[in-house]
């Protein structure tokens, strides 16, 4: 680790390029974090993991009522739910590593999403495989094991929703970190069983570490819905670098640090994870925030962070970021959330 530290103060010296797209996110701050060890990276999907003990929420808020099932039988259950509104739109959240039922994340979008009307809120609690409770390292190799299995489950419990008369031009998946690398599992399996796509794919930040050195197979990409969009908001530490989507939206400071997260000079290397972690929830914060918000955020195509704050993309074409982007975007986009009150 001394010796890689020393190579990077070597090429901020002299300004050289001495590592590729996603070493940050093989050195960045979840590895120093965990005492320099290198994680090991399996994606096979010939191992055949039972997931079964996944939970699935489904919330009717204008009836005050929750449901929970068993991934196995969410679809079945989800459909024998009294007076379903097959037309209603069926907004799908998938957390990150770590995450339950019971987070803070979990929390805020059940919040945002409480009095937004006609529709249905799901939330997955994939805990069982995606914890740490083996360690963070060991947890989260075991967690990246699992990966294409949830998707795959999920992708499931949509294909029974979509022949039993669910559109799935009225299905958006959002995912946070580990939950957006999950859903191009559950995007491309569900196109495989059904021919159809999903209508919208939302990756907040998709995780980078043993992500973005991956065969694209492995990854959230352009494809998997009929619109993927990926917001970067700690690119390069725990989320990746990777240009992905059909849209990828670079978020403040080249997508890789946020207001208020005290990230130091070089984001991706010498975070604290508090920083990191403070950078990588921010994606969540944003995104949900523009659900009440529909002017937030006006986003700027452009090639880089450098030229986007010089001013040279001022002329290129705009969308509007977060929950009301009209899905027309293509290509790398810039953003700024500075002089928004985001809470």
């Amino acid at each position: 680790m001394k010796l890689f530290l020393f190579c990077v103060l070597i090429c901020l010296v002299v300004e050289i390029n001495c590592w590729g797209r996603g070493d940050l996110e093989k050195y960045g701050p979840f590895q120093i974090a965990l005492r320099s060890k290198l994680i090991k990276c399996s994606h096979d999907r010939t191992l055949d993991l039972d997931v079964s003990e996944i939970d699935v929420y489904f919330y009717d808020f204008p009836r005050n009522e929750i449901e929970t099932y068993n991934i196995d039988n969410a679809g079945k259950g989800i459909l024998s739910y009294r007076e379903l509104d097959k037309t209603k739109r069926f907004i799908i959240f998938v957390g990150g590593y770590k995450s339950n039922i019971n987070k803070r994340t979990e929390e805020r979008v059940r919040d945002t999403f409480r009095n937004f009307p006609n529709s249905y809120l799901i939330i997955l609690d994939h805990s069982p495989y995606t914890n740490d409770k083996q360690g963070n390292i060991k947890s989260y190799e075991r967690s990246v094991r699992y990966v294409h299995y949830i998707g795959k489950a999920l992708a499931q419990m949509l294909t029974t929703l979509s022949e039993e008369g669910i559109s799935p031009k009225n299905i958006h998946c959002i995912g946070h970190s580990l939950g957006g690398q999950i859903l191009g599992h559950t995007g491309q399996i569900f196109y495989e069983n059904t021919g159809e796509k999903i209508s919208r794919i939302t990756a907040l930040d998709p995780a980078g570490p043993c992500f973005s050195n991956s065969f694209i197979e492995n990854q959230i990409r352009s494809g998997v819905a009929d619109y993927v969009e990926v917001y970067h908001c700690n690119a390069g530490g725990l989320g990746t670098t990777s240009v992905l989507a059909d849209v990828d939206f670079f978020v403040n400071k080249k997508g890789q640090s946020q207001p208020n997260c005290k990230t130091p000079l070089i984001p991706g290397i010498f975070d604290s994870p508090k920083a990191a972690k403070c950078n990588h929830r921010a994606c969540i914060d944003l995104w949900t925030a523009t659900v009440s918000h529909p002017d937030w955020f006006l986003a700027r195509k452009c090639d880089s962070y450098k030229k986007y704050k010089g001013g040279s993309c001022s002329a290129n074409d705009v969308t509007i970021a977060g929950f009301w982007n009209p899905g027309n975007a293509t290509g790398v986009y810039y953003f700024s959330t500075e002089g928004y009150d985001i809470q």
